[in-house]
C-alpha cells in the first residue's frame, strides 16, 4: 500500500525537474562506447527517443526501468541485434572507441566479435561443453588443437567454470545446471576477445545462489572488460555497477554514478522507480 504522500498527484512544482544535460551525466576518464541523439523504431512505433549516453571502459553499468521502456531495444543496439528485427530503424549516432557503430561498410560480424552479449535465458549450443566454447574461436580462424585448448580453459577459467567442468568437457553442455549454463555463455563470448559484455537480464532465470556466482564474475570481469547489463533487480544494479540509466517510455530519464541515483536521484520519476512507487 503507498503512503498517503506517494499516492496523491503531483503538483506542477513537484514535476519540475533540473535540465536534462544535469541529469544525464558524463562519466570522467575512457569512454568505451557512446549514443548521441539515438532514436530507434519498430516500423511506426518509436522504442528510443533521443537517447544521449556516454558508457565508460571497464566498468559495469546497469540500464534499469519498468517494461517495456526501452533498456533492452536499447542495449541491442550497441551490437545492432536489432537488424534481424524486420522494420527496425536507427536515427541518431551509436560509437565503439570513436568509430559509428552504423556507418556503411562496418562488419557486423567483427562488431558481435567484439561486442558480445548474454541472453536473459541460457542458451547452450546442443554439443559438448568444449565446442560450446571452440565454437567462436573456429569460425573466427583458430584451427589448431592446442590453441583452441588454450582459449577453452582460459575462457572457462575466466567465467569461474573450470574447476566444475574440466573432467567432463566432452559431455553435453545441456547437462549443466541453469547458473552453470549462463557461466558457460559468458565463457563462449568471452572466448572470442571482447571489448564489451552486453548482458540481458542474465540472472532473471537462475537461483539465489547462482545470481551470486553471475554477480561475482561480473566485478571479477570489470578488470578486464566493459560491461552494460539490463536487470528489473534494484539491489543487483545497486550491488554490482558504477553507473546507472533508468529508462522511461523509451527516455533516458537519468543516467550517473549508481549511487546517486539509488540514494538521492534527481528527477522525482527516477526516484519513485527506484523507491519501487511504481514499476
Amino acid at each position: 500500500m503507498l503512503s498517503e504522500e506517494a499516492a496523491r498527484p503531483w503538483t506542477h512544482d513537484e514535476r519540475a525537474v533540473p535540465p536534462p544535460d544535469e541529469l544525464i551525466a558524463r562519466p570522467p576518464g575512457e569512454i568505451r562506447m557512446e549514443a548521441r541523439d539515438l532514436d530507434m523504431y519498430y516500423g511506426d512505433f518509436q522504442a528510443l527517443k533521443e537517447v544521449e549516453i556516454a558508457i565508460p571502459a571497464q566498468q559495469i553499468t546497469a540500464l534499469i526501468g519498468p517494461s517495456g521502456c526501452g533498456k533492452s531495444s536499447f542495449l541491442r543496439c550497441l551490437n545492432r541485434m536489432n537488424d534481424t528485427i524486420e522494420g527496425t530503424r536507427i536515427e541518431g549516432l551509436v560509437q565503439l572507441d570513436g568509430e559509428d557503430i552504423y556507418a556503411k561498410g562496418v562488419d557486423v560480424v567483427e562488431l558481435r566479435k567484439r561486442v558480445g552479449m548474454v541472453f536473459q535465458t541460457p542458451n547452450p549450443f546442443p554439443m559438448s561443453i568444449y565446442d560450446n566454447v571452440a565454437y567462436g574461436p573456429r569460425l573466427h580462424g583458430i584451427t589448431d588443437r592446442e590453441g583452441l585448448d588454450e582459449v577453452v580453459e582460459q575462457s572457462l577459467r575466466q567465467a569461474a567454470l573450470w574447476d566444475e567442468v574440466k573432467e567432463k568437457l566432452r559431455q553435453s553442455a545441456l547437462g549443466l545446471s541453469g547458473g552453470q549454463q549462463q557461466r558457460l555463455c559468458i565463457a563462449r563470448v568471452l572466448a572470442v576477445a571482447p571489448d564489451v559484455l552486453l548482458m540481458d537480464e542474465p540472472c532473471s532465470a537462475l537461483d539465489p545462489t547462482a545470481t551470486f556466482k553471475i554477480e561475482e564474475l561480473m566485478l571479477e570481469l570489470m578488470t578486464s572488460y566493459t560491461i552494460v547489463i539490463v536487470t528489473h533487480n534494484m539491489y543487483q544494479a545497486s550491488r554490482v555497477s558504477r553507473y546507472t540509466g533508468f529508462f522511461m517510455l523509451g527516455e533516458l530519464i537519468e543516467y550517473g554514478p549508481t549511487v546517486g541515483i539509488f540514494e538521492n536521484p534527481r528527477d522525482r520519476r527516477t526516484d519513485d522507480y527506484v523507491r519501487g512507487r511504481f514499476g
